[in-house]
């Protein structure tokens, strides 16, 4: 049987890395806080996610 062999072919789904590397983040901050859960506000910070009334209020300044 003859195999044919593929070079320097890289598959990337730079979607799923982006959420692998979030899900990281997630875990080193559970493991860090003393706390059974994280908090909403807590993970809105780890992730970098920011709503739209702290936008407004951030632009205002």
């Amino acid at each position: 049987m003859n195999v044919a062999l593929v070079r320097g072919t890289t598959v990337q789904d730079h979607v799923a890395l982006a959420e692998i590397e979030l899900c990281g983040e997630l875990i080193i901050a559970a493991s860090a806080t003393g706390e059974e859960r994280l908090s909403p506000d807590r993970i809105d910070e780890v992730l970098k996610v920011s709503t739209r009334a702290q936008q407004l209020g951030e632009d205002r300044d």
